[in-house]
């Protein structure tokens, strides 16, 4: 039986008891939901133990968040002035809307984690659409929570009081460990491809925790299975094969007499109990998700963080601003000098005694650079009978030509094909000519024209390339003739579809082009080039080489 929302919030309270037990074996807990009265009554319901709260935000400056050294009054003062900043401080971690910390932010915070595994974390995660905290951080906790779609009146009194805890702490020390309980962890870690370390040892450190939560003295059967559950579910990169086990020779006389000594064994655990553990918890549609794969969770993606960014590169230097250096932002000497000299004469009147260049926090100015992104052209190429093979070839070149150049210009290119009943993305952006080619050489034709998945498709994918520093820009190439909507047949819901799917685009203020394949201009194709504000482009008789023109133009210009 799978979670439901009450199971999701029962196990989130026990996730809390357990953090509260062992903070240091535990790290801490990802708790994935929207800030609602839901987040807040969970978060209301921490074990003292794990108050106070240290509230720490994407936007928080270096100097507030890690400390170090107050460079105005250190000038000031004549002397090394040192603040000490929030991570300093002893108690849980609360970091929010972790899906948006930089690499370089969560890099420092697992530092801090490592020093300091006797404060716990907490990070508040509220991605949506393939952004997720960073992988750095998450790996260093035991505890995912989803909270999505948990409502007030699924919520319950459920948290162990004051007395429970620090009973169970004392107890935690104590708590022994039947034989081979590390070895079925790790083999049960391994069955659902969770390739962490970690993870054995928070599952244990998680069985020790129930335990004395309990008031147990050891180890048993329900400690082992809750901790896998906790631990071991959403890390589950695939599922267990049915033949993993090792086969039994038929003609050793003496292997019952051994297998009944091996079944009797102090954890007393049959070889599949903790593997179906993980399977009744997992989420809808993740056994047909993970069945026969090993894929990446889907949070990090090649992102790493989920930080969303201007730009993906560096650009020409602009005039530098106000403001105090810190690991995103340089000190300019030069202007910060410059704008201290005119108060020089009144700074020395009002302090005789100082001497040399006296500089105040107003005075400092960081660099600024121009943040430049990449550009990627998304192709959305109809496929359908319609347009027939020989369009296919058309994008196929073009594709092909704008890439030939990808290094030059610094273009990204992306293809999406729609025919049949749907669309698919059939090469991810890349600059790569070969990769491209052998995505290329299988595309399919004919069907019908599902214009309306075509442009879903390229919406998200320009989304999803936002989110990694990317300018996306759309190319459609297509006659019009939609005949599949998004959720089935019919050209009147095919259009209205389609016109929805445009304003979307529109919605997203990104460069778009709009080619119109049909020997002659087609006045719908307009109207949905309008929508979708995009400019519209004729081309009844074009080759790969004017197709591959007219989007570097249209798009450039």
């Amino acid at each position: 039986m799978k979670q439901d929302r009450t199971e999701a919030w029962i196990a989130g309270h026990l996730a809390l008891s357990l953090l509260a037990v062992d903070p240091a074996g535990l790290g801490g807990l990802r708790l994935r939901a929207r800030a609602s009265p839901v987040r807040d009554a969970f978060l209301d319901a921490a074990p003292d133990m794990l108050r106070p709260f240290l509230r720490i935000t994407p936007a928080m400056a270096d100097e507030a968040l890690f400390g170090g050294t107050d460079i105005a009054e250190s000038l000031s003062q004549g002397r090394l002035v040192v603040r000490k900043g929030v991570i300093a401080q002893s108690g849980t971690r609360l970091v929010t809307m972790s899906e948006r910390l930089s690499r370089g932010r969560a890099t420092r915070l697992a530092q801090v984690m490592d020093a300091r595994p006797s404060d716990a974390t907490l990070l508040l995660d509220e991605g949506i659409d393939g952004e997720a905290a960073p992988m750095a951080l998450c790996d260093r906790l035991a505890f995912e929570i989803d909270l999505d779609g948990v409502r007030t009146v699924d919520l319950g009194e459920l948290a162990l009081g004051a007395a429970d805890i620090s009973a169970a702490r004392e107890r935690l020390e104590k708590i022994t460990l039947p034989d081979e309980t590390l070895t079925d962890l790790v083999v049960t870690a391994a069955r659902y491809g969770i390739a962490s370390l970690r993870a054995p040892l928070f599952a244990l450190a998680a069985a020790r925790a129930h335990a004395a939560l309990y008031r147990r003295n050891s180890v048993m059967e329900d400690d082992l299975i809750a901790a896998v559950q906790l631990v071991y579910a959403h890390r589950a990169t695939m599922m267990p094969e049915d033949d993993f086990e090792t086969d039994t020779p038929e003609e050793d006389p003496a292997t019952p007499e051994e297998q009944d000594e091996s079944d009797s064994r102090e954890t007393g655990i049959p070889d599949d109990l903790l593997i179906d553990a993980v399977r009744a918890v997992l989420p809808e549609g993740a056994l047909s998700a993970l069945s026969g794969q090993g894929a990446q969770r889907s949070g990090q993606g090649a992102g790493g963080a989920g930080y969303r960014r201007k730009g993906n590169r560096r650009g020409r230097p602009l005039p530098s601003i106000a403001g105090m250096p810190s690991s995103d932002s340089r000190l300019d000497l030069v202007a910060t000098l410059r704008a201290a000299a005119p108060w020089q004469k009144m700074r020395r009147a009002a302090e005789p005694e100082r001497s040399g260049l006296i500089l105040s926090r107003s005075d400092f100015r960081v660099k600024r650079y121009e943040e430049r992104s990449d550009r990627l052209i998304i192709f959305v190429v109809d496929a359908s009978g319609s347009s027939a093979m020989t369009r296919l070839a058309e994008a196929k070149g073009a594709v092909e030509t704008l890439l030939a150049n990808a290094y030059a210009s610094r273009d990204h290119v992306a293809l999406v094909s729609f025919r049949g009943r749907d669309a698919q993305l059939l090469l991810p952006p890349t600059r790569s000519l070969v990769q491209a080619k052998r995505a290329l050489g299988g595309l399919p034709g004919g069907g019908g024209t599902p214009l309306a998945s075509g442009l879903k498709v390229a919406a998200d994918v320009a989304e999803r390339a936002r989110g990694q520093g990317l300018s996306p820009s759309i190319a459609v190439m297509t006659d019009g003739r939609a005949n599949i909507g998004l959720e089935g047949e019919g050209r009147k819901a095919a259009m209205t579809d389609a016109a929805l799917m445009a304003r979307r685009i529109a919605a997203m203020a990104l460069p778009a082009l709009v080619l119109d394949t049909n020997t002659r201009a087609k006045s719908d194709l307009s109207d949905l080039a309008r929508q979708m504000g995009a400019t519209y482009m004729p081309l009844p008789r074009a080759d790969s080489a004017s197709i591959s023109k007219s989007v570097t133009d249209a798009l450039r210009s």
